[in-house]
């Protein structure tokens, strides 16, 4: 990524952004930074799904149950606690707390910058006007020189699983659920489904993990994929791969599921049934054709390197654009788009965008699987370290997973890392940065890591790429080259 220095005097726009979540609110403010107008149109509420429905409130409701369930193991560590329960609607009320906290900061910062924001659906009448339904009942008319369009996305809709809200629900509902269901289905083995079965699991629920394809999260790297079903079947969580689910009768107390596996048919009653399959663009709507935007076969509204859409002055970006469907990679599309806005000539590479998945054990991903590297053309090295032979991860009560590290045999080039493990989410940023400088992983083993840490993993694996690692026998005999 590179920004343009150009000295040409500064001209003030008029900014419309749509959708007010992690891309859109991101972007307005950078746009207020720049000294331009900025108008924000939002529908319901400032954070959009990630701060009010999703990514926030998710992990409040993740920590806590990770803290739950740490407790109850803590006799292992001689700690013994009595008496221990769980009362969720006070965490329920702690978790929208957070939520509120977050959401009312986004709002004094709008304050502050002197955004406007209007509360409302916007359509575009033609590709210079907006026109706003507002939920305060008027109709506002928004003429800007640039719009911005982060509408994000939605769940997909499963035909024979009509949500109800009460026990056929989807992530939104079951982030505020007051009791835990004895019994839970997840129909969806991607990474919303497995977020909250694990969730659920740690709170008490017996969860079912219900998955039509051969695989669960497709293009996380296979074996790591294999670790985490370990991981699961040793929680007690049931996972059916290749199964297909219909709803054989359901009722206000339980549903019947029957399902179709490669051993044939069977059957599984629940008391609650999360549908989360994936998610579409927000698209439908927006009046794209009035102002000519074009969008693909599925909805999604195509962009160039530098957000823009097929109509100059109109950007898109996050989860309306394209997957991945990620906040953080929303938020930096935002920037760059505001940037463009602004005049720069700035473009996003998405070599180095991390990607985190909160189950337990944590997964995060950043660059090329093993599998996607060779399918690339590239030859492959390949260096593992086990969190079983790392003092922090042991000293942590956590020796499960792994760090596995993907380089170009030929450059020592890191292309991929892939872990699992604990706290995983907080040491993708390294592999982020070490992608994004272009390192190898001799510049990762030659870097001196803090010990005792977590990190230290992230450098006994790019050393175990040249068979170096000092933790862990390694049959292969280190490359000459790699000896210094």
């Amino acid at each position: 990524m590179a920004a343009d220095s150009s000295s040409q005097q500064k001209i003030e726009k008029k900014i419309v952004v749509i959708g007010a979540g992690p891309g859109g609110y991101v972007a307005a403010i950078r746009l207020a930074q720049l000294r331009h107008t900025v108008t924000v149109v939002e529908k319901e509420a400032l954070g959009g799904v990630c701060l009010n429905w999703g990514c926030i409130p998710s992990k409040a409701m993740i920590y806590a149950g990770t803290l739950f369930e740490r407790i109850q193991k803590a006799s292992e560590l001689g700690i013994l606690v009595d008496g221990l329960r769980l009362d969720m609607p006070k965490l329920q009320h702690w978790k929208n707390g957070v939520v509120q906290k977050l959401t009312g900061g986004i709002g004094q910062l709008f304050k502050a910058h002197g955004i406007q924001t209007v509360y409302g659906t916007a359509t575009f009448s033609d590709s210079k006007t907006l026109s706003v339904q507002g939920n305060d009942g008027q109709t506002h008319t928004l003429k800007a020189d640039a719009f911005l369009i982060a509408t994000g996305s939605s769940p997909v809709a499963v035909p024979g699983f009509a949500l109800n809200g009460h026990n056929i629900i989807d992530s939104r509902d079951a982030l505020n659920w007051t009791e835990v269901p004895k019994t839970l289905a997840v129909l969806g083995g991607g990474v919303i489904g497995l977020e909250m079965g694990t969730l659920y699991a740690k709170l008490g629920a017996k969860v079912s993990i219900l998955e039509l394809s051969d695989s669960i999260l497709p293009g996380v790297d296979s074996e790591i994929t294999q670790l985490l079903k370990r991981s699961l079947k040793k929680r007690g969580i049931q996972l059916h791969t290749g199964t297909k689910a219909s709803i054989s009768q359901a009722s206000e107390t339980e549903i019947s599921l029957q399902l179709e596996t490669p051993k044939g048919t069977d059957s599984l009653t629940v008391e609650k049934l999360l549908v989360c399959v994936g998610r579409k663009p927000n698209s439908q709507g927006l009046g794209l054709e009035k102002a000519g935007i074009k969008t693909d076969a599925k909805g999604f509204i195509p962009v160039d390197a530098q957000l823009r859409t097929n109509v100059p002055h109109i950007f898109a970006i996050g989860d309306v654009t394209a997957p991945p469907l990620l906040a953080h990679k929303a938020s930096k599309e935002g920037l760059v788009a505001a940037a463009v806005i602004d005049g720069s000539k700035e473009v996003l590479d998405y070599r180095a965008m991390p990607s985190a998945i909160f189950c337990d054990p944590e997964i995060a991903t950043v660059g090329l699987s093993e599998e996607q590297a060779k399918a690339q053309g590239y030859t492959v090295k390949v260096g593992k370290f086990p969190f079983a032979a790392s003092g922090r991860a042991l000293s942590m009560n956590e020796p499960d997973g792994m760090v596995k590290m993907i380089t170009d045999a030929a450059t020592d080039q890191i292309l991929g890392v892939h872990m699992i493990g604990p706290e995983v989410s907080e040491l993708i940023a390294e592999a982020t940065l070490a992608i994004e400088m272009g390192a190898t992983a001799e510049d990762l083993s030659l870097t001196v890591h803090t010990h005792p840490t977590l990190p230290e993993t992230m450098m006994e694996a790019a050393e175990a790429v040249h068979g170096l690692a000092i933790h862990i026998f390694q049959k292969e005999k280190p490359a000459t080259a790699a000896v210094k």
